[in-house]
């Protein structure tokens, strides 16, 4: 060996971490935009670890109050993002599980069904709803269009709790306790 140490290869974590400080010094206002994007594409073509370090070594640190100030400002954010996709989520209406009285609920278009449905996506005989003494379960009885549970399409029998959203082909509804 020569005393020099070996070259690494750059990995893909490597150049997150890289693109990840440069995010946020663009972030922060201590680099431009065209400095960024300058570095982002040499973060992009570089080779090993040692290139890497070169991109990102001469920016400042990041400081406590930066670090604290952008991290408020992200979970803000992240709250207003939740906040806004539950208002825009289509209000379902209530589907009342059965009470301790009736053990069973056949939905479906056929007019024999308990709990009867007119959306053509809907099969004459479509699900099952069982009260059992642990809970609620749910079971599609061959439906063309299916049935799901928080929009996962059941195979066979599945868990059906409160609050639940369940569909019968195009027509969903939310689970109440009865």
């Amino acid at each position: 060996m020569d005393g020099r140490p070996p070259v690494v290869r750059a990995s893909d974590g490597d150049r997150d971490r890289a693109l990840r400080v440069l995010s946020e010094r663009v972030a922060e206002g201590r680099i431009s935009t065209d400095t960024f994007e300058r570095r982002v594409d040499l973060v992009l073509r570089a080779r090993n670890e040692a290139e890497l370090a070169d991109i990102v070594e001469d920016l400042p640190p990041t400081g406590r109050v930066v670090a604290r100030l952008t991290g408020l400002v992200s979970s803000v954010s992240r709250a207003t993002a939740r906040v806004e996709a539950a208002w825009r989520a289509p209000r379902l209406p209530r589907f009342t599980l059965p009470p301790e009285g009736l053990g069973r609920i056949v939905v479906g278009r056929a007019p024999g069904c308990h709990f009867l449905l007119t959306d053509v996506t809907v099969s004459r005989v479509h699900a099952e709803i069982r009260r059992t003494p642990d809970g609620w379960t749910i079971t599609d009885l061959g439906s063309m269009n299916g049935t799901r549970v928080n929009g996962r399409r059941i195979l066979g029998l599945a868990r059906l709790h409160p609050g639940d959203q369940v569909g019968f082909g195009e027509t969903s509804f939310v689970a109440t306790a009865p």
